[in-house]
């Protein structure tokens, strides 16, 4: 089972419709940076609470080259500069989960292996962990996650539904 380093945006909106536990599912170990951690878990809700009582399979890592933060910031932020650092530090790490747009093109220029959240989903629709995407991505549209029609017909479709 491949590794993976995963920004807060994933872990916010999988934990906000009850799905984190995909990760653990479809992964044999889960990275996060010291940034993304701090991110998640500077409110006290849901997504908080869930990071903080999964530290057994969710691992939470310092990057070891402060001074590469300077080579990213210009487009992004504190988390999605350390998940590129630390997928540099990581070659272990197989794919990096990110939903920002830049951060993603980021990540493909530097020849980084790149899914998001409907990524993961469709994954897991896939390997038989969850029988259907439409419902999840009702969830996180109802959770105010944007999914472009497009993008919505075209999980759909992939995952034949």
């Amino acid at each position: 089972m491949p590794r993976v380093i995963v920004n807060s945006t994933p872990l916010i909106i999988l934990s906000n419709i009850n799905h984190l536990n995909l990760l653990k599912k479809l992964y044999s170990e889960i990275y996060i940076p010291e940034a993304v951690f701090n991110e998640v878990t500077e409110k006290a809700d849901s997504a908080c609470q869930q990071i903080k009582s999964n530290t057994d399979w969710i691992h939470v890592c310092k990057i070891t080259d402060e001074s590469q933060k300077r080579m990213y910031q210009a487009k992004l932020h504190a988390g999605e500069v350390e998940v590129m650092i630390l997928a540099q530090e990581k070659p272990e790490a197989d794919l990096v989960i990110l939903d920002d747009n830049a951060a993603k093109k980021t990540a493909k220029f530097l020849g980084l292996k790149v899914t998001g959240s409907l990524g993961i989903i469709l994954k897991a629709k896939k390997t038989g962990i969850i029988k259907e995407v439409t419902p999840l991505m009702n969830q996180l549209i109802s959770n105010g996650f944007y999914i472009t029609k497009e993008i919505y017909d075209l999980v759909k479709s992939e995952a034949g539904e």
